[in-house]
């Protein structure tokens, strides 16, 4: 007892000296803007063998890692709807097929070209080609790009990655197995496919009936999802697949449930705290040994990643006919590698395929280029600018993005989504010819349904903007919250019509004073003028019950609007 005592005592010590160590790195983190995994690895390796020396209890840290994968997975099958999926279209399944093919070889030769055997060589090559959903979706979102033609490009080619990761992490083990007779192996094959339809039955005859029940009670809603997610991945290790492959497999099992959302929003502090422990570990298994050998190499492969990444999506974007731009800033999201592709590793490492030489190897490559993409993103409308004369060998004469338009119009609105929304309802009543511009083609096409005359168009691309024709134009509005784009369009219209009003969004209070000294005719700041309206509201109802129950009314009828529309808070 006495053992068992001191024992936890010395894992709680070892854990509240990583968590302190992760809390201070992760403050590093985000004051360089970087995602936090970064921190995490460095975390292990300043706590590791090799700085502090804390880390006694490697086989618990390895078991709460592997917990976190577990629910990590899981989270992510959520999010794995065919419905999702199938949205995307045909572009996403080519370029994301595509990119790990070219990717996947160039990586093979190189490994096997350093020296490494040819199964460890696959590691990293599989290493190389996969790209962070996690990251990019965090990269995008802080952009407020998420209905932008490139994101919704990336995020269903990276989903398609997701799933080709499912495939190899359930393949993995069949073929690494002890007996590779052919009748082991399709004995594994028709094995997996029995549980993934057991599985699939499972939450559609039990779980999907029951999913009313099962919301009922938040607490035993998360209970259940722990349950099943944990309980499926255990199934699929008993059988002789990955922990990973049946965690992941369990997520998209219940990717239709109307629950699904809430069932991640629950489970992602746990998943965080456990995934933080998993690259904690993997952080302290680096070798300081291997970390100064390795770092050239490391460099090599990083700034493949870095480079090779965006170009083979641009050629692929290129040849199905998008632009240079939209082929571009698609590139620069996908320029690092992934969560699966240290997890792969991971297994490889367990299944015996490859050492700690070569899990060392693709963790600094992880650092670096996760590190690097995100000032690729963050400038990437500079980078376009600086690089748009070289990139026509990325852009086919007849371009499948939707046609501009000449017309001219007295208004124009760009952006009619969220702030751009309440413009355009303004806008329609003033009875003036209307052009609404937009970067996503799921809003043109709803505008064109209304009868309104739109405009696919990049307002960022000064090509694009100089297309256009504000000749006519008495207001033009931009809901775009980005302060280059904005100063472009006002610097184009005005160069067109000196007369024509601006009206650009800021979310920033300097932002808005840059503007100004632009001379920009008024600059929208949501915050502050939502609080204006507010207390205008005040001094002009005052205590009048009854008006606030008529202004009510009309704001949840508004609000609801919103919502059937897909509407949601603006990113800041």
């Amino acid at each position: 007892m006495v053992e068992l005592r001191e024992s936890f005592m010395g894992l709680f010590a070892e854990l509240s000296t990583m968590i302190v160590v992760a809390a201070l790195m992760a403050t590093i983190m985000r004051l360089l803007k970087q995602p936090l995994i970064i921190g995490h690895i460095l975390t292990g390796l300043i706590v590791g063998p090799f700085v502090l020396d804390v880390v006694r209890s490697t086989e618990t840290l390895a078991l709460l890692g592997e917990v976190g994968v577990a629910i990590l997975l899981f989270t992510v099958g959520l999010h794995l709807s065919p419905a999702i999926v199938r949205q995307f279209g045909r572009v996403s399944i080519i370029t994301a097929i595509g990119q790990v093919f070219v990717a996947s070889v160039a990586g093979y030769a190189i490994g096997i070209w350093f020296g490494f055997s040819p199964l460890a060589a696959f590691y990293i090559s599989v290493s190389l080609a996969f790209s962070s959903t996690i990251i990019v979706l965090k990269f995008i979102s802080d952009k407020g790009d998420l209905e932008v033609l490139y994101a919704k490009i990336a995020i269903g080619f990276l989903l398609v990655q997701d799933l080709i990761a499912v495939l190899l992490l359930i393949a993995i083990p069949i073929f690494s197995a002890t007996d590779t007779s052919i009748s082991r192996v399709l004995y594994l094959l028709a094995a997996a496919a029995g549980l993934v339809l057991f599985v699939y039955l499972a939450s559609r005859l039990l779980v999907s009936r029951t999913s009313s029940f099962l919301s009922e009670s938040q607490e035993f809603l998360f209970l259940f999802s722990i349950t099943w997610g944990i309980g499926v991945a255990a199934l699929f290790q008993r059988f002789g697949f990955s922990l990973e492959s049946g965690a992941l497999i369990a997520g998209i099992a219940l990717s239709t449930l109307p629950s699904r959302l809430e069932i991640s929003a629950r489970l992602t502090p746990l998943r965080d705290f456990f995934i933080i422990i998993f690259f904690i570990y993997l952080g302290s298994q680096l070798h300081l040994a291997d970390i100064v050998d390795l770092l050239p190499l490391a460099f090599l492969l990083s700034t493949f990643v870095l480079i090779s990444n965006p170009l083979i999506v641009m050629a692929l974007l290129g040849y199905l006919g998008y632009k240079k731009k939209t082929g571009l800033q698609t590139g620069l999201t996908v320029a690092q590698i992934s969560e699966f592709s240290l997890i792969l590793v991971a297994l490889g490492a367990q299944l015996g395929h490859v050492d700690n030489r070569v899990l060392s190897l693709v963790t600094l490559v992880g650092i670096i280029t996760i590190f690097g993409s995100t000032y690729l993103v963050q400038y990437s409308g500079a980078i376009y600018r600086i690089l748009s004369p070289y990139l026509n060998i990325f852009e086919r004469a007849h371009i499948s993005e939707p046609r501009r338009l000449k017309n001219s119009a007295e208004m124009i609105l760009f952006g009619c989504n969220r702030i751009g929304y309440d413009f355009l309802d303004a806008l329609k009543k003033l009875d003036r010819s209307l052009l609404v511009v937009d970067y996503d083609p799921d809003a043109v096409a709803d505008m064109e349904k209304k009868g309104i005359e739109s405009e696919f168009g990049d307002a960022g691309d000064i090509s694009f903007l100089e297309s256009l024709d504000f000749s006519k134009a008495q207001l033009v509005v931009s809901t775009i919250p980005d302060p280059e784009t904005n100063a472009l369009i006002h610097r184009v219209v005005g160069a067109q019509n000196p007369e024509a009003v601006v009206m650009v969004v800021a979310h920033k209070i300097h932002e808005a004073l840059s503007h100004y000294g632009e001379g920009v005719d008024y600059v929208i700041l949501p915050h502050f003028l939502g609080a204006k309206h507010a207390a205008e509201l005040v001094l002009k109802f005052r205590d009048n019950k009854k008006k606030y129950e008529e202004l009510r009314e009309e704001h949840i009828e508004h609000l609801q609007l919103r919502v059937s529309i897909g509407h949601e808070h603006p990113h800041a």
